[in-house]
């Protein structure tokens, strides 16, 4: 597969401040790659770098297997995490002229404007100014603003913040949508629930330095399985005081064992029926990003922040 972006040993800093320290990593073309850190580590920073807003103090950065470029630039789509248009611009004209600095033919852009309103269900604003949007209707106009010219590259830092959990799904359903179009999608954010339902592969910095990365599926194996969801008839009892058990969890519908340590999840079944236990389910379950993103973190940072970041 070909790549799309890739970071080569870059490095940024702002006086004494170390946003991002000798970072690699590479983006697949038609994937939806999540950039992952908590607050300060560097994403921001890194994303600027990637659309040639910042220049690296160091280190190389090739989107397609070139440098940026004036027309390289129209391939890219870029939602930054601060967000602002012109207040006092309409949101057809706005539309429209973020379309033509893009190279957009007037009469293409004013066809995908109305559909991309219509797709949005806000087509009945499109006369109105920004400043009289809510916050998440100018989060869904900015969106739209990233992606109007369908580029090959779209980055979203942040994406999601200020929408309903409606209009969250929409826009989930359109990044999808482009992802199935070959487009490719680097996908910023520290909500890891959303980065483990939509990214193929992820990239976790922290202190401005890659802790971790691959495909999200092969990152939760190398963690381990360290869970049982169990139900069944009586089996309560024979959880009670186990070795093998470090935890119980009392889900809605299951009860979720966490293991100890180097426990065999086999050995736990096997005693559960020796004890007589009728068993409707024992699925094994392997850590949620969150739980190895907070796990990274903490191990790599040592408890506390050591670098300062931006």
């Amino acid at each position: 597969m070909s790549i799309a972006v890739c970071v080569e040993q870059v490095s940024k800093s702002y006086g004494d401040f170390v946003a991002v320290d000798n970072l690699s990593l590479e983006v697949k073309e038609g994937s939806i790659f999540g950039l992952l850190g908590p607050n300060g580590a560097g994403k921001s920073t890194t994303i600027r770098m990637i659309v040639n807003i910042t220049i690296p103090d160091s280190g190389e950065i090739r989107l397609f297997g070139q440098r940026m470029s004036a027309k390289l630039q129209e391939r890219v789509g870029y939602l930054p995490e601060d967000r602002g248009l012109y207040k006092k611009m309409k949101v057809g004209e706005q539309l429209a002229f973020f379309a033509e600095l893009k190279g957009m033919p007037h009469l293409t852009a004013t066809k995908k404007i109305d559909e991309w309103l219509a797709r949005i269900e806000m087509s009945a604003w499109k006369q109105k100014r920004w400043e009289e949007l809510s916050k998440g209707m100018q989060q869904k106009i900015q969106f739209v603003s990233t992606i109007l010219h369908s580029p090959d590259l779209v980055i979203l830092d942040e994406p999601f913040s200020g929408l309903d959990p409606i209009n969250v799904g929409l826009l989930k359903e359109i990044v999808q949508e482009l992802r199935q179009n070959n487009k490719t999608i680097i996908f910023s954010t520290h909500l890891m629930e959303q980065a483990e339902e939509l990214c193929d592969e992820i990239c976790l910095i922290n202190q401005g330095q890659r802790v971790l990365g691959g495909a999200v599926r092969e990152i939760k194996r190398s963690f381990g399985w360290r869970y049982v969801a169990v139900d069944g008839d009586n089996f309560e009892d024979a959880l009670d005081n186990n070795p093998l058990v470090k935890k119980i969890i009392n889900r809605r519908d299951h009860t979720e064992v966490a293991l100890e340590d180097g426990a065999d999840p086999q050995e736990l079944l096997k005693l559960l029926v020796n004890n007589g236990v009728r068993i409707a389910r024992f699925d094994l379950v392997a850590p949620s990003l969150n739980e190895i993103f907070i796990e990274s973190v903490t191990r790599t940072s040592g408890g506390e922040n050591t670098k300062q970041t931006k």
